[in-house]
């Protein structure tokens, strides 16, 4: 894994002075290649590579990059991981290569130079993000992954053309001006995330995941006209899967994902380094480690961070996976004081406002893995993919019932249950807890019936589901002279009927949620510790069988990842991991009315949010002096805000 970074400027440019520039990008990003770091440059072009190594896949100066293709037409730098590398060689032997070592950059850069951009892309399997320069047709070309995986920002500003990893790498130019984009920040007000093709930063994109786009070098002014071009696309994916719906017995479905899993799994093990997984103990985590197990000699590493507070704590059920499956096991348990060191890193390590606050376990487990492996396997995307949210079935039950109800009935019923606080229900629902089924027990209950109360309006499932994962419901009431540009969540999608709501919901998820929150969390969390991450749940071949499927081998009797459960339950027994569905989350609403309340004070002050002007003070405030007086709920729209207030503190100029 990697870091890479460049800028081009029309006319050329002086070399040294842009050596220094680019050196200075590069030296931005060496958390995510602390190995080595390499500069490329053509100056009567203007153009200019540069990059960060993380080595994984051949340690020699043989893997350095930027890199020159054999032929010396194309130029690559590249972050990512090519799992199926080994095959492209093999396809290509007949083609006379000299090879000179045995990274996947060099494979990568050969199929290119074989078959064409298209066709590679095509055929090659992995997480990746690279800048080609085809020195022939003078062209600079940005790829991203199919799924997303790995990140890539890119747009003029300022007169030159900049793309890299991470923003922090643009920050490092002496001519690079950050300017915020106020209907960003209301993007980020609703999703908690910035998400794609938008940035916190005026001119600023990122790339969409499965796009590349060609950069006009000769009229650089011309680049706020480009369009990503599709090599492959989720919702294309799902639409034609659904209508060719595999037909085979479920136990011809569970042996064709067990026989995907493996193939997929054993090329994320490849490695030159220390390989382990993460551990939680859930189904996705446990299904990954068991596979890589039972197709390991000897005991994969596992790791696990636990929790004082029970209610986030599954370090336990964890241990009991791992020692079940033999792996070597570490787990850490870290104190509310630790968790909360993490804050001051988090706009460092994200780069731009981001604020799921699963960001801190996330960022301690990649400090605890690193501390012993360079790669470790994760078990994200299963949930987006296999139907795992509760909300996907709750949605569809809700919606039944409410359909036939008028708006006053709704609003009186809505009302109702607000009536209640969160305690309140939490002790309702504890007192038939012993009477629900492990599978359809729930967590937080309070939580999720005043989640309920606000959604309970929509005049469409579409709009329910919008309500339901927004954050803050009208942001661009709450970010001052800002307009909420349109995205995925707040659009029509096509490819998916209307009446398959729980479909509609996992495909707006992959397409935002996953490549703009999930997949972020991890990519910064892993990258700031220099630890690479591999999720082979999101495998685009997975995926595409995944969407291929009925839905109730997704979804069946009120129950998520059914194919997942029953493939894990060769592995497993069932009470290992059959029980109610946790987030890896921490005491948030606690910790911002105790500890880190003088920190939130200063950050909400009324002096300091209207010298800044971005927020609607009276909206701030009032939603903290609910907060501090009990009222539950608010704590994650205010760790919004005061996520973005570090951010803008740390990085204003």
């Amino acid at each position: 894994m990697c870091g890479i970074a460049g800028f081009a400027v029309s006319g050329g440019f002086e070399e040294n002075l842009a050596s220094k520039e680019a050196e200075a990008m590069a030296a931005a990003l060496s958390h995510r290649g602390p190995d080595a770091s390499g500069v490329w440059i053509d100056s009567k072009v203007g153009i200019a590579f540069a990059h960060r190594r993380l080595s994984i896949l051949d340690l020699t100066k043989a893997g350095s990059q930027p890199m020159v293709s054999t032929s010396g037409r194309y130029v690559i730098s590249y972050n990512g991981e090519i799992y199926n590398h080994e095959q492209i060689r093999h396809e290509l032997r007949g083609n006379n290569f000299h090879w000179r070592g045995t990274s996947d950059t060099e494979s990568l850069l050969a199929a290119i130079e074989t078959w064409g951009l298209d066709r590679a892309l095509k055929k090659i399997v992995g997480m990746y993000a690279f800048s080609l320069w085809d020195k022939n047709k003078r062209e600079l070309t940005l790829v991203r992954d199919r799924m997303g995986e790995k990140p890539l920002y890119y747009g003029l500003n300022n007169g030159r053309f900049f793309f890299g990893s991470e923003l922090k790498a643009f920050r490092a130019h002496s001519q690079f001006k950050g300017d915020i984009n106020r209907d960003s920040i209301a993007l980020y007000m609703r999703h908690n995330c910035v998400p794609a093709p938008y940035s916190i930063y005026l001119g600023i994109n990122k790339l969409m995941p499965g796009t590349y786009v060609t950069v006009p070098m000769g009229d650089l002014s011309r680049t706020d006209d480009i369009n990503p071009v599709h090599y492959w696309s989720l919702e294309s994916v799902a639409s034609n899967q659904q209508r060719n719906i595999f037909d085979g017995s479920q136990e011809e479905a569970l042996t064709e994902l067990e026989r995907l899993l493996i193939e997929t799994i054993r090329g994320q093990s490849l490695a030159d380094v220390p390989l382990g997984a993460f551990l939680s103990g859930g189904i996705d985590s446990s299904l990954v480690v068991a596979l890589m197990q039972a197709n390991s000699s000897k005991p994969i590493k596992t790791f696990t961070v636990g929790f004082e507070d029970e209610v986030y704590n599954e370090a336990s059920h964890a241990m009991a996976v791992a020692s079940h499956l033999q792996t070597d096991h570490t787990e850490l348990y870290v104190t509310p004081k630790e968790c909360r060191a993490v804050i001051p890193r988090l706009p460092e390590l994200y780069d731009e406002p981001f604020a799921d606050s699963s960001q801190i376990p996330t960022s301690l487990i990649s400090k605890l893995a690193s501390s012993q492996v360079t790669v470790a396997l994760s078990g994200d995307g299963g949930d987006e993919i296999f139907g795992g949210y509760n909300r996907y079935i709750w949605t569809r039950n809700i919606w039944n019932k409410l359909k036939w109800l008028p708006n006053i009935m709704k609003s009186f019923v809505a009302l109702g249950l607000k009536s209640a606080s969160y305690q309140t229900w939490d002790r309702l629902y504890g007192l038939v807890d012993f009477a629900i089924p492990n599978h359809h027990k729930i967590t937080q209950a309070g939580l999720k019936v005043h989640k309920l109360s606000d959604v309970m309006t929509a005049s469409n499932p579409d709009l329910f589901y919008r309500a339901l994962v927004s954050h803050w419901k009208c942001p661009s009431n709450v970010v001052l002279n800002s307009r909420e540009p349109k995205t995925i969540l707040t659009s029509d999608i096509g490819g998916i009927p209307e009446n398959s709501i729980e479909q509609r919901m996992m495909l707006i998820d992959g397409l935002s949620y996953l490549p703009d929150d999930i997949l972020v969390k991890v990519d910064r969390a892993s990258m700031g510790e220099s630890l690479e991450t591999r999720i082979p749940l999101i495998d685009h071949r997975i995926v595409e069988f995944a969407w291929n499927l009925p839905l109730d081998m997704k979804i069946n009797s009120g129950t998520g990842k059914w194919v997942l459960r029953k493939l894990l339950g060769k592995y497993l027994k069932k009470e290992l991991f059959e029980r109610p569905k946790m987030g890896f989350g921490i005491p948030l609403g606690n910790w911002l009315r105790g500890p880190l309340r003088d920190w939130s004070e200063d950050l909400l002050s009324r002096r300091r949010l209207e010298e800044e002007g971005f927020f609607e003070v009276n909206a701030i405030r009032d939603t903290w002096n609910q907060h501090l007086k009990g009222q539950s709920g608010l704590e994650y729209r205010l760790w919004d805000v005061l996520v973005y207030q570090a951010w803008h503190q740390a990085n204003k100029d």
